[in-house]
Formats: C-alpha cells, structure tokens, sequence
C-alpha cells in the first residue's frame, strides 16, 4: 500500500448568499495515495471543484477535517495555506493564466523563482514536449500548447501534488490529447500525485482510480485494473 497523501473525513462546504444555504459537499470521506493518477468524474454542481479547492487549500470546509500527509489543514491559517500550496501543490485550470507579455520559458520562471526546489524553466518545458517554443509569447501558440506551458509551469516547483481542473475543458479532443499524455507523462516520470476534474467519461479510462461525485457525495469508487494512454481512447 502506498502512503496517503490526502485523508479527509467528514467534508462539507456550505455557501450562503442571503438566506439561501447551497451544500456543495455533504460528508466526504476520501484518501488519496502517493504517484496515483485519479480522476474526479460527475456533472457540473457534483462538487468536484470544491473538492479539490480544498484539497489544494484554495477554499476551507465548513465542516469535517484534511489532512495532508501528517499536517492538519482544516485548522491552518491563511499564511499557513499559502506556504502549502506554494510547496507543494501545482494546479492546472481550464484557463491558462499565462501572462501574455512573457515568452513560454518566462511564463515558467515566475514560479520558479519563488519555489524551494525548482527545477530549469526549460526542463519543465521539455517534459511537456515545448522546449523548442521556449522563446514564443502565449499568442504566438495554439491553445493545447498553452495549456501545456501551464502545466510546466505548474510542475517547474516539482510539487508533491498535481491539482487539474477541467484541464482539457477548452480544447478539442485532439489537442486535448496532447495536454492529456503531458499530464500522465508527468505522473509517470516524476511520481507526482495527479487528480483530474472532468465530466468527461473517456478521460476516466486514464486514471488508476475513478472517482464517482453527485450532489456533493461521493457515490462510487473505481479502482482500474488497466490504463489506457490518451491516444487510444475512443473519443
């Protein structure tokens, strides 16, 4: 058994506007292990971002506790937090967040410089199969090369942990199999712990594990005997 990265029991976030209470989750018990690839499958309102905001110490539960490794998150302080995710979590969204003004290797090198243990801009961008844009600014490239750079951006600190939200929920299937076989390729070759929102059940067929959310519970756990790469899933 590999160890556990993430232990969280009992989650719930609860947001209120006015009078009007939304449970976005409902009692969450859920472990995570160390080099696992995951995916966190439902349709939009299951919960899966709040989820992982949580996990990546973006939001706080409202009730119930997260532990990572053998740190109590749930109790941590804001500063606490930002030390965290600066550590040792990497995060990919569905936007790219690039800043436009900076070359692909630059873009890179904004995390690196305030990182522990960074690893060369242009490493990064070699594990995402960019080294030879290094040079070129975001307009200067297609949307899945893009979204390439920010996921070399996001591993250039070597995190622990690798958080994705929908990071292929603008592209076609195509690039997003291209930003897809970047994202196990990292996991594979680093060992890093990755987890994937989607709503996109083709994208399950990847994960070690799948994990099944509606109406803010987890209803179902897959453990997946075998991975298929991106490039031979029926899209």
């Amino acid at each position: 058994m590999k160890p556990s990265v993430f232990n969280a029991r009992g989650l719930t976030r609860i947001y209120r506007t006015g009078e009007v209470q939304i449970h976005a989750l409902r009692g969450v018990d859920l472990d995570l292990y160390a080099g696992e690839f995951v995916v966190l499958l439902g349709p939009s309102g299951s919960g899966k971002s709040t989820l992982l905001n949580i996990l990546g110490g973006l939001d706080v539960a409202t009730s119930g506790t997260v532990r990572y490794m053998d740190r109590e998150l749930t109790a941590a302080s804001d500063a606490e937090l930002t030390l965290f995710r600066r550590r040792h979590v990497g995060f990919v969204f569905q936007f790219y967040n690039l800043i436009p003004s900076l070359t692909a290797r630059e873009n890179v090198e904004v995390v690196t410089e305030i990182a522990e243990h960074p690893m060369a801009a242009l490493d990064a961008l070699a594990l995402v199969g960019l080294a030879d844009r290094a040079d070129a600014f975001p307009s200067q490239l297609s949307g899945g090369q893009q979204q390439r750079v920010a996921i070399a951006r996001a591993i250039a600190k070597q995190p622990d942990v690798l958080l994705c939200d929908e990071p292929t929920g603008a592209l076609d299937s195509q690039t997003g199999v291209r930003v897809l076989e970047a994202l196990t390729d990292v996991n594979e070759r680093l060992g890093t712990t990755t987890v994937v929102i989607t709503h996109n059940a083709s994208i399950a067929q990847m994960a070690h594990r799948v994990i099944h959310l509606s109406d803010g519970q987890i209803v179902s756990i897959d453990q997946r005997q075998t991975r298929l790469r991106a490039r031979d899933i029926s899209w």
